[in-house]
């Protein structure tokens, strides 16, 4: 009973024309069933995700494909390892990490305008400043080795940052609800 197929197909060629509008019809319930919600042209979010996912790869390759330094080359350099809070106990890094986690939170927050300019970079003069001290103060802390002075030092800088960035977080409020009090007046007039 085994047929070859081939033979079968060959013998059983049949022409027969599609119903004419059958192609519009299908094309209507491909619309229909699978409408296009999104338009041909990439949205400024993708292209902006793809550039920062090519940069990344870009930055990971080259770190990778970069030949090390061999040991002649380590020797001939000095590398200055500075210590931190974290490197004198684990105590002193919870303290040291809540505070650069509670700055960069605080940060993260703010939003910039054309209006607050002037006020944003007046506190983050002061913050670059709290910072250079900072690295003054772990080179300190590497060259003395840890001592109360130097880690009371270095906390309190942290301390200083934080509270630097609180009163930018207050000044900022005050001058919304002044200029949205401006604006109830001039609205009501």
């Amino acid at each position: 009973m085994a047929q070859d197929i081939k033979k079968l197909l060959k013998q059983e060629v049949i022409k027969k024309e599609m119903p004419k509008g059958h192609e519009l019809r299908f094309v209507e319930k491909l619309d229909t069933n699978f409408p296009q919600n999104h338009s041909s042209k990439p949205s400024w979010l993708n292209m902006a995700a793809s550039i920062i996912l090519l940069l990344g790869v870009s930055y990971g390759s080259y770190n990778y494909f970069t030949p090390t330094k061999s040991n002649n080359d380590i020797e001939n350099t000095s590398i200055v390892v500075t210590k931190t809070l974290s490197d004198v106990s684990p105590n002193l890094k919870k303290v040291e990490e809540y505070y650069l986690a509670s700055i960069n939170l605080e940060l993260s927050k703010m939003k910039y305008t054309s209006e607050t300019k002037a006020l944003f970079e007046d506190y983050l003069k002061r913050l670059d400043d709290l910072n250079k001290e900072y690295e003054r103060l772990n080179i300190e802390l590497t060259e003395s080795g840890p001592n109360e002075f130097t880690i009371n030092a270095l906390i309190d800088n942290l301390k200083f940052r934080l509270n630097l960035l609180y009163r930018l977080k207050n000044q900022l409020k005050n001058l919304n609800i002044s200029e949205a009090n401006q604006s109830e007046k001039q609205q009501s007039i």
